[in-house]
């Protein structure tokens, strides 16, 4: 098995404990970081607003270095391909991200999907997916929506 190989598995594993008391700054980072990867690659079509959209959200949400963003970023995109749900994800950030951090995620989120030429329709669904196993309410969904929306 390669050292990567390894490294996902470790990775993997630490997303599926259920006895883990508190996760590290960088298990939480790296599964906000992997939601905001599966709403870039929903529709199937990554641009450079998107990824610029991207590192824009991740600065604000855990105020990195650049070194730092262009990383979690290429591990957030591999933990993303080799992922086959998003619980793995929003377990861990239901778990111990507040209320305002999740709606600040999701807000993010939509952020990325309207990066684009618009709003997908699998951008809104993945989004409406990841809002839901967040226990975050419909309203908050609409309002980060809302406020995520461009001005025109």
């Amino acid at each position: 098995m390669s050292k990567k190989a390894q490294m996902l598995k470790k990775l993997l594993k630490r997303f599926t404990e259920d006895n883990q008391p508190a996760a590290d700054k960088h298990t939480l980072d790296l599964s906000a970081a992997a939601l905001l990867v599966e709403v870039m690659r929903a529709d199937h079509s990554i641009d450079a607003d998107e990824q610029h959209e991207l590192s824009q959200v991740l600065d604000e949400l855990f105020q990195l270095t650049a070194n730092e963003i262009s990383e979690l970023l290429q591990q957030a995109e591999h933990v993303s391909e080799q992922a086959s749900d998003l619980f793995q994800f929003t377990d861990v950030v239901h778990k111990h991200f507040s209320t305002e951090q999740k709606f600040d995620l999701l807000t993010g989120l939509w952020r990325i999907a309207y990066a684009s030429a618009g709003i997908d329709k699998y951008e809104e669904h993945i989004i409406r997916r990841i809002a839901e196993l967040l226990y975050m309410p419909h309203s908050e969904f609409i309002r980060a929506k809302l406020i995520a929306r461009p001005e025109l």
